[in-house]
């Protein structure tokens, strides 16, 4: 159990409820349970209470935790605007984290390509997603929703003789109005592994 994550967590959880629980309901939206509130993320059934996050029933610690508690926060009572598409280094005062966004989020994936693609099905419906059948490039596309208003379009792009495999992650236009850069950044590099768990 990691203590500085968890002191994270908690700030922003309490930063969370002062909004206000009815609003937050609405926000984020979730079911009431009881004190807590359900929603899907990263594909699990996600229980946020006032000075805890499970997914299906385990005490979630790591930064998966961090990101739940700081979506809470932030996200606005609003439906994404996924068009017109945003690659990250479009986001505003993406540049620190441009590297390690590629590396984490998109460079994991490559290797996995195949497995996804046979595999896209079951990947949509675990993040509550679908696969984008009028997808105007890469071989397969699909949208993915690892947290309700946080929709990430992918584009993947299949190995041939002349090119290998390529993957693209792409944010809705208004994925800052939901979420800080940096949480975006991290909300992709585990929903790609979490896909990678999927496809293994």
């Amino acid at each position: 159990m990691n203590n500085q994550y968890l002191l994270i967590q908690k700030e922003h959880l309490e930063a969370a409820w002062s909004r206000g629980e009815e609003m937050l309901e609405q926000a984020l939206p979730a079911t009431r349970k009881g004190d807590c509130f359900c929603f899907q993320a990263f594909g699990e059934e996600c229980e946020l209470c006032q000075e805890k996050i499970r997914f299906s029933g385990k005490l979630i610690t790591g930064a998966e935790g961090i990101l739940i508690s700081l979506y809470a926060r932030n996200v606005l009572d609003e439906p994404p605007k996924l068009h017109p598409l945003q690659s990250f280094k479009e986001l505003p005062d993406s540049g620190p984290y441009q590297a390690a966004f590629v590396a984490r989020s998109e460079h994991i994936l490559i290797s996995h390509v195949l497995d996804i693609q046979r595999q896209q099905e079951a990947i949509a419906q675990h993040f509550s997603g679908s696969i984008n059948r009028d997808a105007v490039s890469g071989d397969f596309s699909l949208t993915l929703y690892p947290l309700p208003r946080i929709p990430l379009y992918y584009i993947f792009y299949l190995p041939d003789e002349e090119f290998p495999a390529a993957v693209t992650c792409l944010f809705a236009a208004d994925a800052t109005s939901h979420l800080t850069v940096d949480g975006l950044a991290d909300v992709a590099e585990y929903t790609g592994k979490r896909i990678i768990e999927l496809v293994k």
